[in-house]
């Protein structure tokens, strides 16, 4: 009895939640996890899903301790990892030999699965090393081992690359668009290859090609960083690729995000004026010895069929002037130049973490017709960003050109004034003589109808088919209710984030913008992690957000920074940083993602730049600890109505600069208190209740007004917990009567977000859902009445009386209103993470019924698998089939239940089978289970 004892005090100290200490007491799993010796290897118990880095077998990181992930595959109820076991080795035969493994973690005593750090000798740049886990649960049983996963480093030090950077001998002053340079190299392989590996970046956006093959699947190659002070190289495995004898490495150059037109200001070379690449060829071979082909003076270069491709711009391509056979052996280059060598530094190159941007999926119109203005215009029946493959033929010298638009105007035209300066145009000129398919190189549209002029013949749906693109994230959750119209909501948010995720998260993806705004970011990134898999997409996003940072902590308003210095209203110049809500990402998204994923070393990156952020809206708010004065996008594009409507909002800047200055603390203390910063946690809790103090005694009147009383205004209040307790229930009720009065939201950018959460943690779940299935203008389902098939900018972006809003600002597929996925996600399906067990180690499962639905399903796949809630009204029975992945506990609210007629899966429930402990608190059953698929329902009363 006390080894019993002791190893439930021990067991009680590992678990975060009181739901995984109940799973250990009520499934006998402490004596399974204090177990010396396991049963033998039981096949319903299976480690898979292996990660490294986010992603499965990554070709090539330079991340020097990789952490290692894996899921629990167990058809046992409440099934929970006792202790695991690494091994490493760099032959996938090794790994199973202990005289080849390289480092063997032993038998590791924890219920950890998510992001364990290899803790073996230093990695070598190029190597692959292979790696297999198995697992033992808490009554003992033991896994086999997992099938091998695999990752391989890039080159950890600048002394690893050997390649120079060459460019193009006339790249001209780049004051306006040029030809696309295509470069060229000869070589020879002799022996056979036994592997490959080609690495490489450009200065602007590259495709490489070996013997006539492009190389890769990755588009906007090499992505979009702060290119002066982190630039990504991609890394190939072409071992296929090359050939005994001849052999030729091709490349074309795109001026991209690095020289091309950036930003709505129409500047030019933001990070320098000449295109480069850099090339380094690997190859070893099977007795080997090896070969390096690198980027070098015995290039040569010249320009072809791409007389300009630009981000805005689009792309002009002549046929007329391709050049057969180019990237493969046997062409004639005697007619090109020679290339030249630029001094560039190669210390900033790093690896990716996030996924490339890649062809996802291919539409085809789904109607043709012919505009009151006379335009042949193609719809694709969605708006979504890309571009379109052109299938043609016609005679020699023929143009056809495509132009791009989100929308039709009121009489049914082509509609492109919000385009602004970015002509989304593709032209493309036949070489004659049969089929042509073309299809752009270094630009990509956002649209959803095509106006297509000079197409010789008949134009047909299979002339032209839609390119979806956007970085690789992973699908990893799906919501759908009995409402068509919520439904087609969530599909608006999906592709709103689907289009705005191309490398960066984006604002808008069709005008003369495509930027990284932070506070578009800041507002949608819970949205997006229930939606994909974005930890490695936002890493690397937040990774440039603190390389551009200024060094007094003042956060870009757009990541990468292109915007810079700007002029004042007052004709001043003003550095484009340090915006309440805006800069706030620095704080909020990596504490964003710290929930979703459980990434402890994220936070921990990431802390310094937190840290500059916080202590520089300290010293803008001063001893007063009210930040006033400076400028703000405050609660931008609220809708106050049209009399009060400005793009700034009709929320105090102040107010809502001072309640954003408190929530960073907030999240900051708590922050400091996962990574063991006690001191520091110490004192920005002590800084939070002075800037609370400071708050009330500024904005908050003791009747319970907040500032000038908008929805926005009580809304963060509310949100941020800046109100004494006594006068939250005051507030929160003024803000519910404000919606109930107007029968709509009067919300921007950073009230809409958090409006409805606030109402229904509140008690006004009503006035929630009022909202949320709100038809009319303004709300968010009058969009998706009008057609929409993304999130809008403008909650009037399109009139009710058919016309739009200014067109200067007025994006169609602008994701920030699409937040409100979040709460469907946690309040409607009820799928929420406990903030104590992260990555959803716990999950809460607390479904909120109204707005006249009967059916409401989400499912999520978290780090430890997929969790998924569904609730249906059939037939007077409440019914709830909840899914909770091994290796996690789940604390699980079933509305309006009473213990006493509670069934699980047909039977009245009982602490048994998964079942850890059940209590009526209030109206609701509250229910702790283990991993497993339960099927609660009863009987509704009348």
């Amino acid at each position: 009895m006390p080894l019993l004892n002791t190893c439930l005090r021990n067991e009680r100290r590992r678990y975060q939640s009181l739901a995984s200490y109940l799973l250990g007491v009520a499934g006998l799993s402490i004596l399974g996890g204090c177990a010396i010796q396991g049963r033998q290897s039981d096949t319903a118990l299976r480690a898979t899903e292996l990660r490294v880095e986010y992603r499965a077998n990554p070709l090539a990181i330079d991340v020097r301790s990789p952490r290692l992930s894996w899921q629990l595959q167990s058809i046992t109820r409440a099934t929970m990892q006792s202790a695991y076991q690494i091994r490493v080795s760099e032959s996938p035969e090794g790994v199973s030999r202990s005289a080849d493994v390289l480092w063997d973690s032993g038998r590791i005593s924890s219920d950890q699965s998510n992001q364990l750090a290899y803790g073996g000798p230093a990695l070598r740049s190029g190597q692959r090393y292979f790696w297999q886990v198995r697992v033992w649960d808490t009554t003992g049983r033991q896994s086999a081992w997992s099938s091998p996963g695999w990752w391989e480093m890039g080159l950890l030090a600048p002394s690893d690359w050997q390649a120079k950077w060459i460019g193009p001998p006339d790249a001209g002053t780049s004051s306006a668009p040029e030809a696309v340079p295509m470069m060229r190299r000869a070589f020879t392989s002799r022996g056979e290859v036994r592997r490959a590996r080609a690495y490489v970046t450009s200065h602007g956006l590259y495709q490489l090609f070996l013997n006539g093959q492009r190389v890769g699947d990755a588009e906007l190659t090499p992505g979009w960083t702060s290119y002066n002070k982190r630039l990504q190289y991609q890394t190939y495995d072409v071992t296929r690729l090359i050939r005994s004898g001849a052999n030729v490495a091709g490349a074309l150059l795109g001026d991209g995000w690095f020289r091309g037109v950036i930003g709505f200001a129409g500047h030019r070379n933001h990070y320098g004026d000449r295109l480069a690449m850099l090339l380094q060829i690997e190859i070893t071979y099977r007795d080997g010895t090896k070969r390096l082909v690198i980027s070098d003076q015995n290039w040569r270069a010249a320009t072809g069929p791409i007389l300009m491709s630009e981000i805005y711009a689009g792309e002009t391509y002549d046929a007329r002037q391709e050049k057969t056979g180019w990237s493969a052996p046997g062409y004639d280059d005697s007619d090109w130049k020679s290339v030249i060598r630029l001094d560039d530094p190669q210390e900033h190159l790093v690896a990716p973490v996030s996924p490339p941007v890649r062809k996802q999926e291919e539409l085809t119109p789904i109607r043709i017709f012919t505009t009151p203005a006379g335009q042949t215009v193609a719809d694709m029946g969605q708006n979504m960003v890309g571009w379109i493959r052109l299938k043609v033929s016609g005679p020699r010298g023929t143009t056809v050109t495509l132009r791009h638009a989100e929308v039709l105007d009121a009489q049914g035209n082509f509609y492109t004034d919000n385009l602004r300066t970015a002509a989304q145009t593709v032209r493309y000129t036949l070489k004659g003589g049969g089929v042509e398919i073309y299809q752009p190189h270094f630009t990509f549209q956002g649209f959803r109808y095509v106006a297509v002029e000079g197409y010789p013949g008949r134009l047909t749906p299979e002339g032209l088919t839609g390119v979806v693109v956007h970085s690789d994230i992973g699908r990893s959750g799906e919501l759908e209710t009995s409402n068509a119209l919520i439904n087609q909501l969530q599909h608006n948010i999906i592709w709103g984030q689907k289009g705005n995720f191309v490398d960066i998260p984006t604002d808008c993806p069709q005008r003369d913008e495509r930027l990284g705004w932070t506070g578009d970011a800041e507002v949608f990134a819970p949205t997006a992690a229930f939606n994909a898999d974005v930890d490695g997409f936002f890493a690397k996003w937040l990774q440039d957000l603190a390389a551009d940072q200024y060094s007094d902590g003042a956060v870009p308003y757009v990541v990468p920074d292109v915007i810079g210095v700007r002029t004042d209203p007052k004709g001043g110049t003003m550095r484009s940083a340090g915006a309440a809500g805006w800069s706030d990402s620095a704080t909020l998204i990596p504490w964003d993602m710290y929930l979703a994923y459980g990434d402890r070393r994220l936070l921990a990156d990431q802390y310094e730049s937190m840290v500059k952020w916080l202590e520089y809206e300290h010293r803008r708010a001063g001893d007063a600890l009210v930040w006033s004065g400076d400028f703000q996008f405050g609660d931008w594009l609220d809708f106050f109505g049209p009399a009060k409507h400005t793009n700034f909002g009709s929320t105090s800047t102040d107010m809502i600069a001072t309640a954003y200055f408190a929530h960073s603390t907030d999240i900051l203390q708590r922050a400091a208190l996962v990574l063991d910063k006690r001191d520091d946690a110490m004192r920005y809790a002590a800084l939070l209740e002075r800037v609370k103090a400071a708050f009330q005694a500024r904005f908050v009147q003791p009747d319970g007004v907040v500032a000038e009383g908008t929805q926005t205004a009580y809304v963060l209040a509310l949100d941020f917990d800046l109100l004494p307790e006594s006068l939250r229930p005051l507030a929160a009720a003024r803000l519910a009567q404000d919606v109930r009065e107007r029968g709509h939201l009067t919300t921007g950018f950073l009230g809409t977000p958090r409006l409805l959460a606030v109402l229904s943690r509140y008690g006004y779940l009503r006035e929630a859902y009022g909202l949320l299935t709100r038809e009319d203008f303004p709300s968010w389902l009058y969009p998706v009445k009008q057609g929409a098939t993304t999130i809008w900018e403008r909650w009037d972006g399109l009139k009710p009386d058919g016309t739009f809003e200014e067109q200067s600002m007025n994006s169609f597929n602008h994701y920030a209103y699409g937040a409100v996925g979040d709460w469907m996600y946690s309040v409607m399906a009820g799928i929420g993470v406990d903030p104590a067990a992260p990555g959803y180690k716990h999950i809460l499962i607390q479904p909120q019924l109204g707005g006249g639905l009967s059916s409401v399903s989400a499912s999520h796949i978290t780090p430890y698998g997929k969790v998924s809630s569904r609730w249906r009204v059939v037939a007077g029975t409440f019914h709830l089939t909840v899914q909770i992945p091994a290796n996690a506990t789940a604390t699980v609210r079933v509305p309006a239940a009473r213990t006493s007629t509670l069934l699980e899966s047909g039977k009245h429930i009982d602490v048994s089978n998964g079942i850890l402990a059940v209590q009526q608190v209030g109206p609701d059953a509250i229910v702790e289970v283990g991993s497993g698929q339960y099927e609660f329902s009863y009987l509704i009363s009348h």
